[in-house]
């Protein structure tokens, strides 16, 4: 049986190998791919959705213009680890496929309301705009999601933004803290966990020497992205933060963590978006998120490489 899900990203390289990872899967149905203003800005990140599903031959796919901008914040992006594009590394074709005439958010509310509870999951990749405006408009929305499954945040990592914050939360902290209480099962892969999931010259090139067209762009892709971190961090590769959430909705049992309180930090200059993640459990606040800290890292890049050969 298929589990079916959305994804809400704004591609961004790690979020194009995600999206390629769930079109290769087919215990996976990509009901629609809403794109936010993140990364990058929107016009690029509904351009590169496109680009992402016309690679991996599936032009079938539904691509929704979501938010502009945070719920009321200014828009912070970051061409500066993705480049202008977002996908800089690897040329692909302008898109054919067209973009949709529905509104992201108007999508992924009619799709959950209209579908039986419980049963559609909802991928976040990036910041979590889309979902905050879905919940404003149907507040009833988390209750009827399976789960949504998210990369942002980070506790013994600290921040990739700020020292507190991870991007994705920070970008929009209001609509990560409304998705916390949403009612919704949720479960965070924060940057403890996307950092053990480093690149390497080995794993790039095993991409790159794939038969297919998806193998090698996904080399480039890569070897532009891993850059910015290699050098921030002094790693042998960049964090493959993406694909993680489709990995964990393949193969739950590669990942381990556990159930705990996380809050959104919202009000101080100094912290805003850091997620306050209870680890110890010293707080009575209520258990709210599935929080992954351990991933099988050698089964993840298998699992990667397994499904993008099978794409064209």
């Amino acid at each position: 049986m298929t589990r079916p899900i959305i994804i809400d990203t704004d591609p961004g390289q790690d979020d194009a190998l995600a999206i390629l990872l769930a079109l290769a899967s087919p215990e996976l149905a990509v009901l629609g791919i809403t794109c936010v203003a993140g990364n990058v800005p929107l016009d690029k990140t509904t351009i590169n959705a496109r680009k992402v599903c016309e690679l991996a031959g599936r032009s079938d796919t539904r691509v929704f213009a979501g938010a502009s901008g945070p719920l009321s914040r200014t828009l912070v992006t970051a061409e500066y680890v993705h480049g202008k594009s977002g996908l800089d590394g690897y040329e692909l074709p302008d898109p054919v496929m067209p973009l949709q005439e529905q509104a992201g958010v108007d999508f992924i509310v009619e799709t959950v309301m209209n579908a039986p509870a419980q049963t559609i999951t909802l991928c976040a990749l990036g910041p979590l705009t889309n979902l905050g405006l879905a919940l404003q408009a149907e507040p009833r929305l988390g209750e009827r999601l399976q789960e949504i499954v998210l990369m942002g945040g980070g506790l013994f990592e600290g921040g990739n933004t700020t020292p507190a914050a991870e991007f994705n939360i920070y970008v929009d902290p209001e609509a990560a803290d409304m998705v916390m209480h949403c009612g919704a099962p949720v479960t965070m892969i924060p940057l403890d966990l996307t950092h053990q999931t480093l690149t390497s010259d080995a794993i790039i090139e095993a991409f790159r020497s794939m038969p297919n067209q998806t193998g090698p762009a996904s080399a480039g892709l890569l070897d532009f992205f891993e850059r910015f971190d290699v050098e921030k961090y002094g790693s042998q590769g960049g964090p493959l933060h993406d694909p993680n959430v489709i990995a964990f909705l393949l193969q739950p049992e590669l990942y381990g963590g556990r159930v705990i309180n996380v809050e959104i930090e919202t009000a101080s200059a100094l912290t805003r978006g850091m997620t306050v993640a209870d680890w110890w459990g010293v707080t009575d606040r209520v258990k709210n998120v599935n929080y992954l800290r351990h991933v099988d890292v050698d089964g993840y890049w298998a699992l990667l490489q397994e499904r993008l050969a099978t794409l064209r």
